[in-house]
């Protein structure tokens, strides 16, 4: 069963384009799943579903196969928060604490947005060369002339204006059942003949938008988090022609494997991971998206590290 749904939109005869994500089941099972090793603070479950909401929209209007990464580091008591969405519009998201959190904090207190507070997106192709970088950008918590940016939606308007030059009005809305998301944007209009080439034709075109985003901008985080889609569209644009295609579902999705946990301890080295074993007994490894715990004993380790025509298939054992 889907445990979200992205809806995308256009507005007939003008050059904006929009879409609306509602994160249901999905949303509440990443909380439950970090509920059972101890729940996240209020400020920071609020940001991981808006970071997570953000990144299904923001994913939606790319032609990219591979993982979408929305990171928020700093040095504040919210170390690092992790959003992270595939072309098929599976997410997760985890986070890392590095002091108390008052249950007011917004971004600037969470972060230190004056500190070493960043935000990262990052484009990892599902077919990038082995050996090469993903694509990344680096956006500051902070506007030009140095203001703090008070939500992730702030942080994210800047960026989509300063890199991709696309004007974009970005609601997002989080609380313990949902995490929604609006994301209006203008459409770049290029080429001979077309309505970009003349000025007062541009005027016409930021009016056209602007006038999207305004009606957009008055969306409250309650109308977000409790009207039904088609009654939010219709409520917001009831003046404009919205064509609405067909949803597409989101879902919780992990991409934790035993495999993937193996190579990497194969990665660290047989002595460290014998040093681990011999003072463990075993090695645990649990995976902070979706609290899953791999254990491999001495068996599994032996086989890890046995030429590859000795190596037989060990049972381990998984929790």
């Amino acid at each position: 069963m889907s445990s979200g749904l992205l809806h995308r939109f256009l507005f007939e005869g003008l050059p904006v384009r929009g879409a609306l994500v509602r994160l249901t089941g999905g949303w509440r099972e990443v909380l439950a799943r970090r509920a059972a090793v101890g729940a996240y603070p209020q400020p920071v479950r609020t940001l991981l579903g808006e970071m997570l909401a953000a990144g299904v929209l923001m994913h939606s209007n790319i032609k990219f196969e591979g993982a979408l990464v929305l990171q928020v580091h700093g040095d504040g008591p919210l170390k690092l928060a992790v959003a992270e969405i595939t072309s098929e519009l599976g997410f997760r998201a985890t986070a890392q604490l590095a002091g108390s959190i008052g249950d007011t904090a917004g971004l600037p207190e969470l972060v230190n947005v004056h500190g070493r507070g960043r935000c990262a997106i990052t484009l990892d192709a599902r077919d990038r060369p082995t050996g090469t970088m993903p694509y990344q950008g680096i956006v500051p918590l902070h506007g030009d002339q140095g203001e703090p940016l008070h939500s992730i939606a702030e942080v994210l308007e800047h960026y989509m204006l300063q890199s991709e030059q696309l004007d974009t009005r970005l609601i997002l809305a989080a609380d313990d059942e949902l995490a929604a998301g609006l994301l209006l944007q203008r459409m770049p209009v290029t080429g001979a003949g077309n309505l970009g080439e003349r000025d007062e034709d541009r005027i016409g075109i930021d009016e056209d938008f602007n006038r999207i985003a305004l009606l957009g901008g008055s969306l409250t985080r309650e109308e977000l988090l409790t009207l039904d889609v088609d009654t939010l569209l219709r409520r917001l644009f009831w003046q404009e022609n919205v064509r609405v295609f067909e949803p597409r579902p989101a879902r919780f999705r992990c991409a934790c494997s035993r495999e993937r946990v193996r190579t990497m301890l194969v990665g660290l080295g047989r002595e460290e991971i014998e040093d681990i074993l011999a003072e463990r007994g075993d090695v645990e490894v649990g995976c902070d998206f979706c609290g899953l715990h791999y254990r491999f004993d001495a068996v599994d380790v032996g086989e890890m590290f046995a030429p590859a025509q000795d190596q037989q298939p060990g049972p381990g054992t998984l929790q």
